[in-house]
Formats: C-alpha cells, sequence, structure tokens
C-alpha cells in the first residue's frame, strides 16, 4: 500500500538545502510530472544493478515493456544477470476485477525454485495499487517460507515523477536490507557509493584509484552491486552521493541510525574527479591518506594531460551546446572545459534547485526548454558541437554542426580522469567527422 506519510516526507526533504528555507516542496508533483519517467521506472532505475538479485513487476506486461533495461549498467557478477531479464505476473483484466495475489504468490513460487537468487525486488505499479492487492503480507509469508529476502517497493507511476521512484527505491533497500548482515571485519576506511549505477562502467573508472589510496567500497546503491554487499552497508564510514541527490534521504537517515556522515561529488572531468577523491580522504581526516591521495592524483592527472595533448589542438576555441538532465547539466559541462571546450548553454529542464545552482558556476546560459532555445543558440554563438540525447540529433543536422549521445545510451565511460579521455576521442571523432555537414545539403536532385 502507498505510504502517503512517507511520500510526504520524501517530497520535503529537510537535508535539501533549499528545502531548509521553504515551506513547500520543490519536487511537488504537477499534472504531467511523469512524462519524463514515472516512480515506477525511477524506482527500477536505481535497483535494477543488483543482478544477483530477481526484479519482479507486479503489473500488465506493457509496464515492463515501456521501461525495461533503460540504461547500459554493467555489473562483474559472474552468475545469472537478472538486470537484462524482465520478471512480470502479466496482471490481466481478470485479476483487476478478482485480485492478483495468487498470481503474484505463484510468481515468487517459480522464481525462488528455478532461480534461486539473492533477493527478489516487487515493484507495486498503478494498476495494482488500484486495485488494492496485499502485497506486503503475500511477500512477507513467502519470505518466511524461503527464508530469502523479498522487498516491496510501493513505486507506482502516479505518486510522482523519475526522482520520487529513485527515493523510494532507496527507503525500501534502508527499511529491509541495510543492517541485516555483519562484516567479517570493519574497514576503516570503507564507503558506500550512493547512486552510482555504473552507467557503461563509469565506477570501475575510478575505485581502483580509492583502492590504491586505501579506501575499500563496501557496497553501493546499485552500481555493480551486490545484495550481501548493501546488507553490510551500516558498517561503512562514509556515505557518498555520486551525483545522484535523489538518495540523500537515505544518506540523511543513515546518518541518524548509524552515525554515518555522508558527503555529495562528481567524477565527471579532471577537476571535479580530483576534488572527489580529495573530499573522501579529508572526510577521513587521516594524514597518510590524504598525503598519499595527492601523490597518487598528481600521478593521475600527469598522465591525463599527455594523453590529452594532441585532443587539445583540435578542441581549443570550440564552442558546445550541452543538453541533458540532472547533474550532467553541470558534470558534463565541467568535463567538456577540461578538454578546452567553451560551453555556452546547458539545459536545466530536468534538473533540481541544487544542480541548477551548480549549473551556474559553470556555464553562462541555462535553457529551460531546449527543444525551443537550442536551435536559435546554435546560431547566435557559432556552436561547433551539440552533445545530448538521441533525440537532439536531428538538431544538430538541421544546423550542420557536430553532435555526440552523452544520456545513458552512450556506449562509453566518460567518467574520472581515463573516461575523460574517452570523452575527448569522441568528441573530436565527431567534429572531424564529415556525415554531419554532408546530411544537411541538398539531395543532388534538389539542386
Amino acid at each position: 500500500m502507498v505510504n502517503r506519510k512517507l511520500i510526504k516526507e520524501l517530497l520535503s526533504e529537510s537535508a535539501c538545502s533549499h528545502n531548509k528555507t521553504k515551506k513547500v516542496s520543490c519536487d511537488r508533483p504537477k499534472p504531467g510530472a511523469t512524462n519524463g519517467g514515472c516512480a515506477f521506472e525511477g524506482a527500477q532505475i536505481s535497483l535494477f544493478p543488483y543482478a544477483d538479485a530477481v526484479h519482479l513487476v507486479h503489473s500488465p506486461a506493457t509496464c515492463l515493456g515501456a521501461s525495461w533495461e533503460t540504461r547500459a549498467t554493467l555489473t562483474s557478477f559472474k552468475g545469472e544477470n537478472n538486470t537484462v531479464l524482465g520478471y512480470c505476473t502479466d496482471v490481466t483484466t481478470n485479476d483487476i476485477i478478482f485480485g492478483g495475489n495468487k498470481k503474484l504468490e505463484e510468481s515468487l513460487e517459480y522464481i525462488i525454485a528455478n532461480k534461486d537468487p539473492k533477493a527478489i525486488f516487487v515493484y507495486e505499479t498503478c494498476v495494482t495499487a488500484m486495485i488494492g492487492d496485499d502485497m506486503d503480507n503475500v511477500c512477507a509469508r513467502i519470505e518466511k517460507k524461503y527464508n530469502t529476502p523479498i522487498i516491496v517497493v510501493h513505486s507506482p507511476g502516479f505518486v510522482g515523477n523519475k526522482n520520487l521512484g529513485s527515493r523510494l527505491g532507496g527507503e525500501a533497500v534502508l527499511d529491509h536490507l541495510i543492517g541485516t548482515r555483519e562484516p567479517e571485519e570493519i574497514h576503516p576506511y570503507g564507503i558506500n557509493l550512493i547512486g552510482e549505477y555504473n552507467v557503461t562502467g563509469d565506477m570501475w573508472q575510478y575505485i581502483p584509484i580509492l583502492e590504491r589510496i586505501g579506501i575499500k567500497v563496501i557496497s553501493t546503491l546499485a552500481g555493480d552491486g551486490r545484495i550481501e554487499n548493501i546488507q553490510m552497508a551500516h558498517r561503512a564510514k562514509l556515505n557518498v552521493i555520486v551525483c545522484a541527490k535523489s538518495l540523500i534521504t537515505l544518506c540523511r537517515k543513515m546518518q541518524e541510525k548509524y552515525n554515518i556522515p555522508y558527503i555529495s561529488i562528481s567524477f565527471y572531468g579532471k577537476r571535479d574527479t580530483s576534488n572527489a577523491i580529495m573530499s573522501i580522504v579529508n572526510a577521513f581526516g587521516d594524514e597518510a591518506l590524504i598525503k598519499k591521495a595527492k601523490m597518487i592524483i598528481k600521478e593521475e592527472e600527469e598522465k591525463l594531460e599527455n594523453s590529452l595533448l594532441s585532443y587539445r589542438k583540435i578542441l581549443n576555441g570550440k564552442k558546445a551546446i550541452l543538453n541533458t538532465g540532472g547533474n550532467k547539466s553541470w558534470s558534463i559541462a565541467s568535463a567538456l572545459q577540461d578538454i578546452g571546450i567553451e560551453v555556452v548553454a546547458t539545459s536545466i529542464a530536468k534538473a533540481t534547485l541544487e544542480d541548477i545552482e551548480i549549473a551556474k558556476s559553470y556555464v553562462p546560459i541555462l535553457m529551460k526548454s531546449p527543444p525551443n532555445e537550442q536551435a536559435k543558440l546554435i546560431d547566435e554563438h557559432n556552436i561547433d558541437i551539440l552533445l545530448a540525447g538521441g533525440r537532439s540529433l536531428y538538431t544538430a543536422i538541421k544546423k550542420k554542426i557536430a553532435f555526440v549521445d552523452v544520456n545513458q545510451e552512450k556506449k562509453v565511460s566518460y567518467g574520472a580522469y581515463s573516461g575523460l579521455i574517452n570523452l575527448a576521442k569522441d568528441v573530436t571523432y565527431a567534429l572531424n567527422n564529415p556525415v554531419f555537414s554532408i546530411v544537411g545539403t541538398k539531395a543532388p536532385w534538389e539542386n
């Protein structure tokens, strides 16, 4: 059952800087708010990367088909990767009339018998919320019978947008998994990565650097995550929010319950990656750790600059417009500036108020409605390249400028130092690619 009190709390998070002085939520649902992704989709995105768990959607098949496999979240899990497999109870008209509890129970029995998962996430959707299926009771019975954690995620799409769904996913993990297992030993510099989904392997770019310094990643929510690890997350010494501000509620509650402080950082670009590493080691306050971090950062930055030399000759002085969402409105802008590109404008259409404030310090022009603004800005500022999601490709073709897809559909990582080299390569290849000028010309028979 949807917990209205919880949703009200999540929409007015006290840890958000802009909510401390506001009397109303900055994230209150508005008509059409789910157009960019509903709460159900947000919950899935937050939890899908747990490849050792099965993700069962209690809904008609259409809910599953509309949102499955939306991000290339990579995993090193050696068993069957359940992230890329779709499980659905396939609620039909008959179930809407008579209830879907029996079908849910049969689905759980089948999964446990045939898949032997470490846990099962069961997602409540609009239809099953409205018909009032008692999912908590069914799942509690099956969990007790088979001693397998079954986590109900109350995330029907109608309660709000994707951001809220991410928070609901975090709440489910906090209530049912975190603190249910004890580690063999407690690492003095253990951290949890919160809001890192390992899209195209981003976290694999910087975790080896952290390990060289002496930092151990205890668990992640949820990139390349394991259920057993998130169960031990309460024994970490620091929570590190990687860009995704939507999970700040989880971190605040873990600080109150387990006395774990938290910081928020970004691993996009040279400056932000170095700042992120220093923020982590400074939070521990160990002088030897800080000294080692500075030494390794210096080594990595020198290697990076040597690798970027040939690209800078092409990229310096080039102008770009960035049309993406959330924290990427400023984090990708920072990375582009680090490779010598001037970022003229960025989209804030899907950014939080906090992201907007940060974006102001990076980029001079903030676009509230990119579809209406970006074409005009390209002409006015003589833009060389547009970096956005696939839907903006037509604008780049129409304006005969280069284009790079930087949304979750991208195929390579742009995270940390080595990811910045990938970004420099992709931008250079796009700028040198003749196709963008050719496709914008008239066909021979039109001349």
